[in-house]
């Protein structure tokens, strides 16, 4: 095995004054993030940006105990190393840490005492400019006996920030005036919060349709402020929905909300004589904000259309190329997904994929770069596809995931959700205004987040309209 494999000590006796140790770091903005998680140590000055921006130092500072913490670490695996025992230390800081800052740790062994095998350690800590940020002196109880044992590999760790990429999201809508929304039937509680919530966003301007009483107790029991807002009675979830679609057929709402009614309900409505239909299919997208891939994803449809024919997955396409654009992704790269990435006559998936893709080529489909048939892990894994061989400008960089019909889509985006802390959002495209479809499971938080995409739609359908 490799030397590096194994965590060795320096013993008393091995050790001379003058003999020296180093440690380099940088520092990132999730190494401030473990560090508060770990302490509970949330000063503002590290963990909040806009605070900080203001403060002394006019950007966040790591802990001043993450330095503090490199010394022990050089102390307990290096120099001495394990067997190592800490009894004093001191530290002085000079100067903050910031992110991005790299960080070497260098510690010298000034005196020994032979007595009680204790040694004194001179430690400085340095940046890449080599300014002293921290400096101090540390004291040991030395190890006696060689120590040398396989270095322990330890988890991965990954940083579940769901705040943060809410606020990513939000950050997209910045500068951009709020709209005016009808919201049909919101009569529970995340129903309440995620209309109030999108509205302090700056997000919507809405209007809720349902029941009053209904509505004012379930505000009036949760503690919710609707004061501001605008109550339309409607005497149950049917007229609510009615009463919403006509308000956005009307031109006087450019969004649809979904309350606590069922999703038939709503859409009986939206695709109805009167309702919102356009020449093109309706479908749905889910936005989700994957952990552990580089970039969003949509995924499409897993809540309007149940088994797709090729036709209408041409417009399930097209609708999703549309909004990937608007959200700033250039040409999108979509994934038809299938079981095998092989074309077979047993699998009416894979047959609609290459004729998808050869739609593509021939202009029926724009906007984005098309391949299928693609397994899953073939459309999100570069390793994966290399594996099997796929030569794709799509496969293991897929922004769209087609699936081959609504429960496939759906197993796969509450999967995504619940098993890989996804944040999902969602909306159904291709009707005259955006809708954002929303769970009765879904939080406030989730809810105002898929408002935030129905803003951006409707700017863009602006900008469309001023152009011609």
């Amino acid at each position: 095995m490799q030397a590096m494999e194994y965590i060795e000590n320096r013993t008393f006796d091995e050790i001379r004054v003058g003999d020296t140790a180093t440690l380099v770091r940088t520092l990132r903005p999730e190494d401030i993030q473990l560090f508060a998680i770990m302490s509970g140590d949330v000063n503002p000055a590290h963990v909040d940006p806009e605070y900080a921006k203001s403060g002394l130092f006019r950007e966040v500072i790591a802990h001043g105990m993450w330095g503090g913490a490199l010394i022990s670490t050089v102390l307990g695996t290096q120099f001495p190393g394990p067997g190592t025992i800490y009894i004093d230390q001191t530290l002085h800081f000079s100067r903050p840490v910031g992110i991005g800052d790299t960080i070497t740790v260098t510690l010298t062994a000034t005196r020994k005492f032979d007595h009680n095998h204790h040694i004194l350690f001179d430690c400085v800590c340095t940046n890449q400019d080599g300014q002293t940020v921290i400096r101090g002196t540390a004291e040991v109880l030395a190890p006696t006996e060689k120590i040398k044992r396989p270095r322990v590999e330890l988890p991965e760790v990954t940083i579940v920030d769901r705040e943060a990429r809410y606020q990513h999201l939000l950050d997209r809508t910045r500068g951009l005036a709020p709209i005016p929304m009808a919201v049909a039937h919101p009569c529970d509680k995340e129903s309440l919060l995620g209309v109030v919530e999108a509205t302090q966003a700056g997000l919507i301007v809405p209007t809720l349709i349902g029941p009053l009483s209904k509505m004012r107790a379930v505000a009036e029991q949760q503690g919710i402020d609707l004061a501001g807002l605008t109550l339309v009675d409607a005497e149950h979830s049917h007229a609510a929905a009615a009463r919403a679609v006509a308000l956005a057929r009307e031109g006087r709402a450019e969004a649809l909300m979904k309350g606590s009614l069922h999703t038939d309900e709503l859409m009986s409505e939206v695709v109805g004589i009167n309702g919102l239909r356009t020449a093109r299919r309706i479908s749905h997208v889910f936005l989700a904000d994957v952990p552990t891939y580089p970039k969003p994803l949509l995924i499409t449809d897993a809540a309007i259309n149940i088994e797709p024919d090729l036709e209408c997955k041409a417009d399930i396409v097209q609708n999703a190329i549309d909004l990937a654009l608007v959200l700033g992704i250039p040409e999108p790269k979509v994934a038809i997904l299938a079981a095998v990435e092989t074309v077979t006559p047993k699998m009416r998936a894979t047959l609609d994929a290459a004729a998808l893709c050869k739609m593509a080529d021939r202009g029926q489909i724009a906007g984005g770069v098309l391949d299928g048939p693609l397994a899953f892990d073939n459309a999100i894994s570069i390793v994966a596809a290399k594996t099997k061989g796929i030569l794709s400008a799509v496969a293991g960089r897929a922004d769209i995931l087609v699936v081959p019909d609504l429960e496939s889509g759906n197993m796969l985006a509450k999967q995504l959700e619940y098993l890989a802390e996804a944040l999902m959002t969602g909306v159904v495209v291709g009707a005259r205004v955006p809708i954002v479809l929303t769970s009765r499971a879904d939080t406030a938080e989730t809810r105002a987040a898929s408002c935030a995409i129905a803003l951006l739609m409707a700017h863009a359908k602006r900008k469309q309209s001023q152009a011609k």
